[in-house]
């Protein structure tokens, strides 16, 4: 079963819904049988990759927000991340263009390690307090994954990767996605939203037993039957 998940790396509610996903995959008994793919979206590709922000006075010059109200959603955003084992650190966050970040997590795919990735990238940005833009922040945590540095610089700084990004991002335009994050469960179901373990559990549990068995019991009620173990009226 293949569970595709579209986020953006600064993006809290994408942290606090891989969370909740996660603790709901943990609990069922096919976790193994799930295959993971992290997709690219850029909730604000405007940003210049060459400078940083601090989270206030993003919401205040880039989105309008009071400086107050932002201070209040901020606290809301916190409160809910500690329900999900996170301590968000937003005095020490630093917003910026993701798309370099992106091609990192498109480079540790091909090294199987996009799930270590999405979450390194996560804590550096929203725990750490570091620049996610930043060309050796970025190769350090490839490194720190045992990714070659100078393979990790190498995607980083040319474009051999942009195709890749560009595509996760047109796929989500094409499919009506614009919010993250964004699980799409074996192509047929979706959640939306940070949401809490429980439906994730619920949604991963009947999307499985779907793809265990290709058909769906229309019939309402047992009608007589026979099986190996014999027959029943």
């Amino acid at each position: 079963m293949k569970i595709e998940i579209w986020s953006d790396v600064m993006c809290p509610f994408c942290y606090i819904g891989k969370n909740n996903f996660e603790q709901a995959l943990n609990k069922l008994p096919f976790k193994d049988e799930v295959e993971i793919e992290w997709k690219s979206f850029q909730l604000d590709p405007t940003l210049d990759p060459k400078e940083t922000q601090d989270t206030i006075q993003y919401f205040r010059e880039k989105k309008g927000v009071a400086e107050a109200q932002a201070a209040q959603m901020l606290g809301q955003v916190t409160q809910m991340g500690k329900g999900a084992g996170i301590d968000f650190n937003f005095g020490k966050t630093l917003i910026t263009n993701t798309f370099s970040a992106h091609k990192l997590l498109h480079l540790a795919k091909k090294h199987n390690k996009s799930n270590e990735m999405e979450e390194a990238l996560f804590i550096a940005h929203f725990i750490d307090g570091k620049n996610v833009g930043d060309t050796e922040v970025l190769t350090a945590l490839a490194e720190s994954l045992g990714i070659d540095r100078e393979e990790a610089l190498q995607a980083i700084t040319t474009d051999q990767l942009d195709y890749e990004v560009n595509q996760d991002i047109q796929e989500a335009r094409n499919n009506g996605i614009s919010g993250v994050p964004f699980f799409v469960l074996n192509g047929k179901y979706a959640v939306s939203g940070a949401q809490p373990a429980e439906v994730f559990e619920n949604a991963l549990q009947q999307t499985y037993k779907e793809a265990v068995s290709p058909f769906k019991d229309i019939s309402g009620e047992n009608g007589a039957s026979c099986d190996a173990d014999g027959c029943r009226i």
